[in-house]
């Protein structure tokens, strides 16, 4: 047959969808705001449908039998993918540890708590060789207990099950953790455009650690923490550990608790380097087809656990590698230890002498026994002084050990799961933690219109009303579950403090609100945001409208004891675009700050939209600021930004970094000035068509209504304490 559409034999079909080479706005106008990140995890791509609800689903689980299922499965070793020893437990545990690892105390982002190892970048990373046949060697539990398990809560389960089943007693676990369906790719890994990247690219100098770029934990783009022959492979164990000390650090964890996780973490498992790593083939992200997303395939395997390359280090730590014991620091400090290279060129630590009883066995023959193993990071724990002492304190008290390994192991695995109210289980520990941020339960009998009553009649005014419960409530992040005004740790060291914060507006308003809570029963937590309420409230009167916005009684009051003060220093915010404040100039431009608020708040772009819109007619920029307050009747909640930002009347003039002029045409007199993040809602495409929407003049209701919804949707982000 002929073609006569033109094309010849060409493919009737867009070609390059996946590949880079295809063209998208981004690559054509890189200096565009990119609002993808306000739309991770679209409803559309969950197949599980808005009706389904994973907190309910995991109760109606068999929790024993999917216990012993796993214990099984542990020593069940598997022709196509065979167990060390016989015993995958040391491969399980580096699952559930890479999935929990890229947790970081910067953003909160990261963590084992959607699942995400399953997509890529994660799932490619070169630290996360082999965790591609981990999965799939748990698919079959997966599959049989389906929809009441998630993947997230099976890969952190699964370690604990390895764990367990080599002697260590785990200090408790929780499920909950819900499966996201695609890549977060919008997280900020690093700037690298190659896999393991000399770490300096990420430091402003290499040699002090505490200038590696935030909010980055691992010192290279692909490890989930150092890297195991040395600082950008060169091994120096004293400098490893400085490395090892911010790295930990940035993941939520002290000396005592990293030196745990190390030792704990090497007692059992082995690396894998007894082999070429150039002839493994590609990532799963890379593979083809055939490979049915499987990675790394290994030509020289030839079906034996010993050909295994990973990491590229080989060997085990200690002389029982299935088993949880103090051998870690048997051969840590019982030997001197010498640089060698493996079989696969990585540099590692061997020890100078060593009886042939205290060798491992081979991981597939045991008639044979191999030399033990120390990473560059393991030798930081023996020449530290610091470590050094950690170390000796646990060798002396193994039971204490056991205990500080659990719950670090514990933390670990659930520092992104968010307060002690979204766990779910037999297993969940009795033990407030105060890495939990607890907060005790609030009292809800009072009467909410009596509350606001006595708020309103100490006159304090819509702004000091709207911008306390916003600073209260604007510390939430959807990443990791922390902050919110839950608590009113708003109160409390360091928030009290925080420049954002206003200090001396923020002193004078909880005066007035610790009197109303005195008098009325109700927390003070529950007092600053019923104020703010009460501030929208009185906006959306004096612009013709009465609503009522809803309200969830029973917030609690944390104390300073409660409050782990250090760890919450990285909740400061250093911008805030909906009240127009930034602490000072950074790289990343004030409209990007913004989208990074609020998506940790958990918002979509309209709902952002519309808040920074009623904000701004509110009047409640930082400081009192006039930037983007493109009214004349502010305190009223009206649609007046919109409208105004997008009336052809006017037009915009920049006047000095980050400050525009907004100019009558015919007069061109400066009627308003605005900055970059208020003038972004009418430069870019998408925004724009979002803020013609509530500039109509059919729309001034739905404005208000949107807000409201919206306001309420941020007051309330961390009540998993109620049924929203």
């Amino acid at each position: 047959m002929s073609n006569n559409n033109g094309n010849g034999g060409k493919c009737p079909v867009m070609h390059g969808s996946s590949t880079s080479a295809n063209q998208n706005n981004i690559s054509w106008w890189p200096e565009a705001l990119n609002l993808d990140i306000l739309h991770q995890h679209d409803h559309k791509s969950d197949p599980m449908g808005e009706d389904f609800d994973y907190g309910e689903e995991v109760k109606k689980l068999d929790y024993d039998a999917l216990k012993q299922d796993l214990y099984a499965l542990m020593t069940d070793s598997q022709e196509w993918w065979p167990a060390d020893w016989g015993h995958y437990g040391g491969l399980m545990i580096r699952m559930a540890w890479h999935a929990a690892g890229t947790y970081r105390l910067a953003d909160g982002r990261g963590g084992g708590g959607t699942g995400n190892q399953r997509f890529a970048p994660l799932g490619s990373w070169p630290d996360n060789v082999s965790l591609d046949k981990a999965r799939r060697l748990v698919w079959p539990i997966k599959k049989k207990y389906g929809n009441k398990l998630s993947w997230a809560d099976l890969m952190i389960l699964a370690g604990n099950a390895a764990y367990e089943s080599m002697g260590l007693k785990t200090f408790g676990f929780s499920f909950g953790r819900k499966d996201i369906w695609h890549p977060e790719k919008d997280i900020y890994w690093g700037a690298e455009k190659e896999w393991l990247a000399p770490s300096d690219t990420r430091y402003e100098d290499v040699d002090k650690p505490e200038t590696m770029e935030n909010p980055l934990a691992a010192v290279q783009m692909g490890l989930i923490y150092v890297n195991p022959e040395g600082v950008n492979g060169q091994p120096d164990p004293l400098k490893t550990a400085e490395q090892v000390r911010e790295t930990f650090a940035r993941m939520a964890m002290n000396d005592e608790e990293t030196a745990a996780l190390t030792a704990g973490g090497h007692t059992v498992g082995k690396t894998h380097g007894n082999g070429d790593a150039e002839a493994l083939g590609p990532e799963p992200e890379g593979a083809d087809v055939h490979e049915q997303g499987l990675g790394w395939n290994n030509p020289n395997m030839k079906g034996k656990a010993a050909n295994a390359v990973s990491s590229g280090l080989e060997g085990a730590w200690t002389t029982n590698p299935t088993k949880f014991d103090m051998g870690y620091f048997d051969l840590l400090f019982g030997h001197e230890w010498e640089l060698k290279k493996s079989p696969a060129g990585a540099n590692q630590w061997e020890p100078v002498d060593i009886k042939e009883e205290d060798k491992p066995v081979d991981a597939t023959d045991q008639s044979t026994r191999r030399n033990p193993m120390m990473t560059d990071a393991d030798m930081a724990m023996k020449m530290d002084p610091k470590y050094r002492a950690i170390c000796e304190k646990f060798m002396a008290d193994p039971e204490y050990f056991r205990d500080c390994f659990a719950r670090a192991w514990f933390k670990l695995t659930h520092r992104d799961m968010g307060p002690k109210s979204r766990y779910i289980g037999p297993e969940v520990p009795a033990e407030d933690l105060i890495w939990q941020d607890p907060v005790p339960q609030g009292e809800t009998n009072y009467i909410e219109e009596v509350v606001k009553e006595k708020i309103d009649d100490a006159g304090l005014s819509i702004s000091e009303l709207v911008n306390t419960a916003w600073d209260s409530a604007r510390t939430f992040r959807g990443s990791d579950m922390r902050g919110g005004a839950n608590g009113a740790r708003i109160r409390l060291a360091p928030q009290k403090n925080w420049e954002g914060n206003e200090p001396e507006r923020l002193s004078k308003v909880l005066g007035v609100y610790e009197k109303v809570s005195s008098e009325t029963g109700a927390s003070i937590a529950d007092v600053i945001v019923l104020g703010g309420n009460l501030g929208v409230e009185k906006a959306a009167k004096a612009a013709g409208y009465d609503v009522h916005v809803p309200f969830l009684k029973g917030r609690g009051d944390a104390t300073d004891q409660m409050t782990d003060a250090e760890s919450f220093a990285p909740l400061e915010p250093v911008a805030d675009g909906f009240r127009n404040w930034q602490k000072k100039e950074y790289v990343v431009k004030p409209e990007e700050l913004l989208l990074d608020r609020a998506q940790l708040l958990g918002l979509t772009a309209p709902e952002m939209t519309v808040l920074l819109g009623g904000m701004r007619v509110l009047g409640t920029n930082h400081g009192g600021a006039k930037h983007g307050v493109l009214t004349d009747r502010v305190g009223q909640l009206t649609n007046d930004f919109f409208v105004n930002l997008t009336d052809m009347a006017f037009s915009w003039k920049p006047a000095d970094k980050n400050l525009y002029e907004i100019r009558d045409r015919k007069t061109d007199k400066v009627k308003w000035t605005a900055t970059r993040v208020d003038l972004v809602f009418g430069s870019n495409s998408i925004l724009r068509a979002y803020s013609e929407v509530y500039a109509q003049d059919d729309n001034d209701e739905k404005f208000v209504n949107d807000f409201v919804a919206a306001w309420a949707k941020v007051m309330n982000n961390d009540r998993f304490d109620v049924k929203k």
